[in-house]
């Protein structure tokens, strides 16, 4: 198959980051700009980033750039490793709702009720009950995981939940407001959506997937189930710079199961902008209609989330697992995409935005030796559990002068003092405050995302 449309460009020389090609008015983005080759570099000798695959789309083609390696003793990675990519996962379900309603298999308006099981069946508030569009636009009143998982190894936390406990999940939760209404992220949601699809079709979640997007675009390396090849070429995962285990999400697969390479998802992209010739394509442009808008400026479609940026929207979605961050978009406007990958738990979306939207900042990560010297009189006042929520915890140990932070379910991480209260992490862009009263700690605050999340000591 020819993977790419021919299209007549001129490459102009410009000192902007987009070059302009004005027969087709589209944009090219060939090389990374100094200011994100500095960010990268930083960050991988930090320790905080083991390796970054980065994948350049425009209308001339696909350009790769790759640094680190698939382990800290691995291999330099390319174009063919293989990550796991999270909830990018989530747009692939979307496409394959998005093909089921135009083969005619149902409609985005049909409950989900009719195709549950016999006995199983979704509670609603008032006359409008949970449809597959709820579910695809994060708005079916389904929390972000269900409240009856409880993974007997919380470092591969989906691994064994069923689809009994999925469908009892469901047959028990009572909403808290009417479908429809709110936004409200759900991995839950996009996990059933990908399993009612594949009951639709009388076939798995990932041999729907493979028949319906993989095979026809040629993506040999996007699969669940890790092929020989993958193995070989797999990056592994790392949390706070220790290798941590794969996810293995039989049951919610569509929420967040597959892997792929940037080869693979670089093609997946350049579909989506219409540069590679397959049958997908009314699918695909279903799947980026807007149907629910979050807030100014921000949209969601069919899972792809929507931002401004000053050349157009930027069309996106982020993923992460144990020991992976990754991040897909594209701008329809300027016909440019971006695919980045990294084996570690340190967010570089970012990186991701700024090549598509210039005017997003990038992020400056703390390293190491901005940390300044605290007494471990000091140190010692901090350790404790302390409660954001009735269902996460933050709990903060010591070793000697190092303090670590560790959420419920959550790998540990070094936190570094900025002052005697407030405290860092290098592997992402948060800072922990802490709180006293006549010398005894009371709370604690995360900065993270641009949030302020208060939590208050219980032990």
């Amino acid at each position: 198959m020819n993977r790419f449309k021919v299209t007549l460009f001129i490459l102009l020389v410009a000192f902007s980051i987009f070059q302009c090609q004005p027969t087709s008015g589209k944009k090219t983005l060939k090389t990374l700009p100094p200011e994100v080759l500095a960010t990268i570099e930083k960050r991988i000798a930090n320790g905080g980033t083991i390796s970054m695959a980065i994948a350049l789309i425009d209308s001339a083609g696909i350009t790769y750039h790759n640094f680190g390696k698939t382990s800290k003793d691995g291999k330099a990675v390319d174009e063919h490793t293989v990550y796991e990519i999270g909830s990018i996962s989530k747009v692939f379900t979307g496409i394959l709702l998005a093909q089921q309603v135009l083969d005619g298999d149902l409609k985005l308006e049909d409950e989900i009720n009719n195709f549950l099981p016999e006995g199983i069946k979704a509670a609603a508030i008032g006359e409008e009950e949970i449809t597959f569009g709820h579910l695809t636009d994060h708005t079916s009143g389904f929390p972000l995981m269900p409240k009856n998982s409880t993974p007997s190894n919380p470092k591969n936390p989906y691994a064994d939940y069923t689809v009994d406990q999925m469908y009892a999940f469901i047959s028990d939760y009572k909403p808290g407001r009417r479908a429809g209404t709110n936004y409200e992220y759900s991995n839950f949601a996009q996990g059933l959506l990908g399993h009612l699809l594949a009951l639709n079709r009388n076939n798995t979640y990932e041999a729907l997937m493979v028949q319906t997007i993989a095979d026809p675009l040629e993506m040999e390396d996007t699969r669940i189930a890790l092929t020989d090849r993958m193995k070989k070429n797999l990056a592994l995962g790392h949390s706070g710079g220790t290798v941590v285990e794969n996810w293995d999400i039989p049951t919610l697969a569509g929420a967040g199961a597959i892997r792929s390479s940037t080869s693979d998802m670089a093609t997946f992209i350049a579909a989506n902008l219409g540069y590679v010739e397959s049958p997908l394509e009314e699918a695909m442009a279903l799947s980026h209609k807007v149907r629910h808008r979050k807030a100014e400026g921000r949209k969601v479609g069919m899972a792809w989330n929507y931002r401004s940026g000053k050349f157009g929207d930027v069309i996106w979605h982020g993923g992460g697992t144990g020991g992976y961050r990754t991040f897909a978009g594209f701008v329809k406007e300027t016909g440019v995409g971006v695919v980045l990958f990294t084996n570690s738990s340190m967010d570089s979306s970012d990186i991701g935005f700024h090549l598509l939207n210039p005017s997003s900042q990038l992020v400056n990560v703390k390293s190491k030796n901005q940390a300044v010297d605290v007494p471990e009189s000091i140190l010692e006042r901090y350790v404790g559990v302390y409660e954001l929520t009735p269902d996460f915890m933050i709990s903060i140990s010591k070793e000697g002068k190092q303090l670590f932070v560790q959420g419920t379910d959550q790998p540990r991480f070094e936190i570094f003092p900025e002052s005697q209260t407030k405290f860092y992490l290098t592997v992402v862009e948060a800072s922990i405050s802490f709180q006293s009263k006549n010398g005894v700690v009371e709370s604690l605050t995360l900065f993270q995302g641009g949030q302020k999340m208060p939590g208050k000591k219980v032990d």
